[in-house]
């Protein structure tokens, strides 16, 4: 495994870090605790130490299996990253969605990020994580009924108290980011990156770089697409949000799929799967630091972990990149 120094902390996480969203069955069409406690702990096992979660993953759920997993590894071996403010037993703030929540009751979500909401929720996480301390403490969304001062002040309040680690932001723009870094040091930034979502590139990444903040890559194999396993005609479990996304439809699996076709005599040749090769071409890119791979299961994890392992030439990445400059997506 690699591991990485996040902006300018001492904080280093592993260059692929575990994410917990699917493991809270949330919005994934239902989760086997087992299985994803079984996907931490052999992912664990890879070297894999660094684990991000959230609250209103399974609204709590997650998090309660993250600290099962860990139990008897060692608190001081493992990373903790987790989030505040979507809210889904409080109506305050921006309404996000409506959703239902892993018993199929109905959930209004609020994005949240008062003082008083981000006191209480950190002591919640505290409780359902087990632990006295959060290594990253990541604001989940930006919201506009709160100034970003208010928010980021009490999370360096936290920090204060030694509650909190480091502070982290998710979804900010490079203005968003700028603006919450006079407040408190914000040493990373979450957001949605892959090979069929790079606007980041265009401000974030350079912003990032001249900065010296981290950016943490989530759903890096767009929720399953960039896998190869999904084909045209393919049928999501009832409850799983991917249904109606146009990443998803069966013209964009068609055209994913041509460009994996692609690509998938390198991934042979370096004796790894085609999702093993993204990962790697994902933290190779510039300003990436980061990448959170979920699994649902050990043996994905141990997969998505072994992309490490992966070592691409220049060239390689090269080719890689000037197909999928190639590939367009049906929107």
């Amino acid at each position: 495994m690699e591991y990485r120094k996040i902006g300018g902390s001492e904080l280093q996480l592993s260059a692929i870090t575990f994410g917990a969203w699917a493991a809270g069955g949330w919005m994934w069409g239902g989760t086997e605790r087992k299985d994803a406690i079984d996907a931490i702990r052999k992912s664990y096992d890879e070297g894999v130490t660094s684990i991000d979660t959230a609250p209103i993953y399974g609204q709590g759920d997650s998090e309660e299996i993250v600290a099962e997993a860990i139990q008897g590894i060692g608190r001081d071996k493992v990373q903790i990253l987790t989030k505040f403010g979507m809210r889904w037993d409080l109506a305050k703030g921006d309404f996000a969605m409506k959703s239902k929540n892993n018993h199929g009751q109905d959930i209004d979500i609020y994005k949240y990020a008062g003082k008083e909401s981000i006191i209480k929720e950190c002591e919640d996480s505290l409780r359902r994580l087990k632990t006295d301390y959060i290594d990253l403490y990541q604001i989940h969304w930006p919201e506009s009924t709160t100034p970003i001062q208010e928010s980021m002040e009490a999370v360096a309040q936290l920090i204060q108290q030694g509650k909190v680690r480091y502070a982290g932001v998710c979804n900010y723009s490079a203005e968003q980011l700028g603006e919450a870094s006079k407040y408190v040091d914000v040493i990373s930034d979450q957001v949605p990156y892959s090979m069929v979502k790079r606007g980041i590139e265009k401000e974030l990444v350079p912003f990032c770089i001249e900065n010296n903040k981290a950016i943490i890559a989530y759903s890096p194999l767009e929720r399953g697409l960039l896998t190869g396993k999904m084909k045209p005609g393919h049928k999501f479990a009832e409850g799983d949000h991917r249904a109606n996304i146009y990443f998803y439809s069966d013209e964009n699996l068609k055209r994913v799929d041509a460009f994996l076709d692609k690509i998938k005599p390198l991934a042979e040749a370096k004796n790894a799967t085609i999702a093993q090769l993204v990962l790697r071409w994902t933290i190779d890119q510039p300003g990436i630091t980061i990448a959170l791979a979920g699994a649902r299961n050990a043996e994905q994890s141990v997969q998505n972990a072994k992309a490490v392992n992966i070592k691409l030439a220049a060239d390689e990445l090269d080719f890689i990149t000037t197909e999928l400059n190639k590939l367009e997506l049906v929107k």
